[in-house]
C-alpha cells in the first residue's frame, strides 16, 4: 500500500486540483477577435481611405511605368523592330525597370511604416477599450480568438469592442 506521506501528498494534490477546478469554473471569460475588432473600427476605415488617397498619385505613377515596360516588351517582340531600335528599347527598359523597382520599394516602405504607426495607435486604443469592457462586465480574462481552439459564440465581445472603440474614438 501507500506510505502515510504518499497518501497525504496524493490527498493534497487532489484537493489542489479540485480547488483549481472550482476557481476556473467561477472565472468569467470573454473572447475577442482583436484583428477584426481593430480593422472594422471607423477610425481604421477612415485611415485606410486616407492612405489610399495620399498614395494614389504614386501608385498611378507606378502603374504608368509598368505600362511603359509592357509597351517596350511588345515593341521588342515586333519583327519589324531593327537591331538598333531593339538595343535602344532594351536600354530604356532596363532603366525603367530599375526606376520601377526603386519607386515600388520606396512606396511600399512608406506605406508600411505609416500603416504600422496607425495600427499600433489603434491597437493601444483597442486594448484600453477592452480593459474598460472587461472591468464593466467583471471579466477575469479576455482571450484573443487566434489562441482559442473552441468557444461558445456567446462569449465573444468583438462587436461590443468595435462599438465601444468607435464611441471612445469618434471619426472627425
Amino acid at each position: 500500500m501507500f506510505s502515510n506521506s504518499a497518501a497525504r501528498a496524493a490527498m493534497i494534490f487532489c484537493a489542489g486540483v479540485l480547488t483549481l477546478g472550482t476557481a476556473a469554473a467561477q472565472s468569467k471569460v470573454a473572447i475577442i477577435n482583436v484583428q477584426r475588432a481593430i480593422i472594422e473600427t471607423a477610425d481604421i476605415k477612415k485611415a485606410q481611405a486616407e492612405l489610399e488617397a495620399k498614395y494614389r498619385p504614386r501608385t498611378q505613377e507606378l502603374e504608368s511605368t509598368q505600362k511603359q515596360l509592357q509597351d517596350i516588351q511588345a515593341q521588342l517582340q515586333n519583327p519589324k523592330t531593327t537591331q538598333e531600335a531593339a538595343n535602344d528599347l532594351q536600354f530604356k527598359g532596363k532603366r525603367l525597370q530599375r526606376e520601377y523597382q526603386r519607386l515600388s520599394e520606396d512606396l511600399q516602405g512608406e506605406v508600411d511604416r505609416e500603416r504600422n504607426q496607425i495600427l499600433q495607435k489603434a491597437s493601444q486604443r483597442m486594448t484600453d477599450v477592452v480593459k474598460k469592457i472587461a472591468e464593466g462586465q467583471n471579466l477575469d480574462v479576455v482571450i484573443d480568438v487566434s489562441n482559442t481552439v473552441y468557444f461558445k459564440p456567446a462569449l465573444e465581445i468583438t462587436d461590443t469592442a468595435i462599438k465601444a472603440y468607435d464611441v471612445a474614438n469618434p471619426v472627425k
